[in-house]
C-alpha cells in the first residue's frame, strides 16, 4: 500500500463483487487492538457484467472495478496496490472431511517416544485433509479446523504441546471452480490491484458479525444477496456447513416484473414497497394502482397487495427451505441451532422477514450488522 510518502504498510483493503455493486474499502491497521480503522470507501454499480458469482462482461467489469478503487483511494487520500476479495456463486461447495497422523517417534535404540505436537503435525493432518476426489476444474479455497482429537481426547482447539500417539483433524473444506476464481483475480490485477487472497464471503460476513458466544452456542447466518443466498452454520465456536443458494432478491424483483409487465426498475420499487417475505400476515383489503406502459394510452390496472406479498412469498420459502439446519444437510452437530442471525442487504427492512425464518425452526431470529 502507497501513501504521498510512500509505503505504508498498515494499509489494508478489501473488494466486494456483488451482482449490483462493486465495493472497495481501504482501512489503517491499529496494532494495539487488532482492529481496522475505515479511510475510504468506494461504490460502483454493476449491470449486465456480474452474476451469480461469475464475470459475464469483463471488460465493463474491469471500468466499474477502477471506479470503485478511485472512488475508494480518492476518499482515504491513499494509494493501493493489493487487496483482499470476497467470493461467492452458486459454484462454491462447503464439505467436511477429515484426516489422521500417527504421533509415535522411533528412537535409535528401538524406543517409542511421544513427543509434544508441533505445527508441523498439525500441517500434516490438514494435508491429508485437502486429500479429497475433486474435478478438475475445482480448487480448494479454505481448509478451516472444526476441532483436533487427541488418542481419545476429543474436541480440542488447539493440540500444540500436548502429547499423545494419533493426533486427528476434523476440518471445513470450502472448494470453487478454478475459472471463476482466475478470472476475479486476472480482472482485479488489470487495474493494478494484486490480490492476497480470495475470501468466502458468508464466512468474511460472519468473522465481522458473529460473536465467539453465538459461533459458540449456535448460529446460522444468511446472506441475501441480489442472485445469491449464502448460507454459513456455525457450532461449538466452528464452521459446520456452508453453502450458496442461486436465488437472491433481484428473482422477486423479476417475478414482480413479469407478472405486472412492468420494468425491472418500476418492479424494484414495489418490491421496497409492498413485498412480504410472509403472506398470511399481510393485509388483503389493501390494493395498489399501477401503470401498465406497453399497453396503449398507460393503461392503468388495480392490484392487491396480498397477490404481490403471495409472490414475494414464495421466493423466501424457498430460501427458507434449502437453508434450513436438517439433519441430512449438516453433519457433526451435537447440539440444535439456538439462534439464527441474518444478513440481508437490502432485504432488511421487508415486511415478517423474521417471522419467516423464525417459523422454519421455532429458533430466535434476528439482523446482523458488521462491527465498526
Amino acid at each position: 500500500m502507497q501513501n504521498i510518502n510512500g509505503i505504508d504498510n498498515k494499509l489494508v483493503a478489501g473488494i466486494d463483487i456483488g451482482s449490483e455493486n462493486i465495493y472497495c474499502a481501504i482501512g489503517s491497521l491499529i496494532p494495539e487492538n487488532s482492529r481496522i480503522k475505515l479511510l475510504g470507501i468506494g461504490k460502483c454499480s454493476v449491470k449486465e457484467s456480474f452474476k451469480k458469482g461469475s464475470i459475464t462482461n469483463r471488460n465493463q467489469l474491469i471500468e466499474q472495478l477502477e471506479t470503485a478503487v478511485n472512488e475508494a483511494e480518492i476518499m482515504a487520500g491513499k494509494k493501493i496496490n493489493s487487496a483482499f476479495m470476497s467470493l461467492t456463486g452458486d459454484h462454491v461447495r462447503g464439505i467436511n472431511t477429515q484426516g489422521a497422523v500417527a504421533l509415535n517417534r522411533n528412537n535409535t535404540n528401538g524406543s517409542i517416544d511421544n513427543n509434544s505436537i508441533t505445527q508441523k503435525d498439525i500441517n500434516h493432518v490438514l494435508e491429508l485433509t485437502q486429500g479429497v476426489a475433486l474435478p478438475p476444474d475445482r480448487d480448494i479455497l479454505h481448509t478451516i479446523p472444526q476441532e483436533f482429537i487427541v488418542d481419545t481426547l476429543e474436541q480440542i482447539d488447539n493440540p500444540i504441546g500436548l502429547s499423545g500417539r494419533r493426533l486427528e483433524g476434523h476440518v471445513h473444506l470450502v472448494t470453487a471452480a478454478t475459472t471463476a476464481m482466475k478470472n476475479l483475480v486476472e480482472s482485479a490485477e488489470e487495474v493494478g490491484i494484486q490480490i492476497n487472497g480470495l475470501v468466502f464471503k458468508p464466512l468474511a460476513a460472519a468473522a465481522s458479525t458473529l460473536s465467539k458466544d453465538e459461533t459458540k452456542l449456535g448460529v446460522s447466518l444468511i446472506d441475501i444477496g441480489s442472485t445469491t443466498t449464502g448460507v454459513a452454520i456455525y457450532n461449538d465456536g466452528a464452521i459446520r456447513h456452508s453453502a450458496v443458494i442461486p436465488i437472491g432478491s433481484a428473482s422477486i424483483t423479476n417475478d414482480i416484473a413479469v407478472m405486472l409487465r412492468i420494468s425491472i426498475e418500476e418492479a424494484e420499487e414495489i418490491k421496497i414497497k409492498y413485498a412480504s417475505a410472509k403472506a398470511s400476515l399481510s393485509s388483503s383489503k389493501l390494493d395498489i394502482e399501477i401503470v401498465i406502459r406497453d399497453e396503449p394510452s398507460f393503461a392503468k390496472v388495480h392490484m392487491d397487495i396480498e397477490t404481490i406479498k403471495k409472490l414475494s412469498d414464495l421466493d423466501f420459502e424457498y430460501i427458507k427451505l434449502e437453508d434450513a439446519p436438517t439433519p441430512h444437510k449438516i453433519s457433526n452437530i451435537r447440539k440444535n441451532i439456538t439462534r439464527e442471525m441474518t444478513i440481508f442487504g437490502g432485504l432488511g427492512g421487508v415486511f415478517c422477514l423474521e417471522e419467516l425464518f423464525r417459523g422454519a425452526n421455532g429458533i430466535m431470529t434476528g439482523f446482523a450488522y458488521p462491527e465498526i
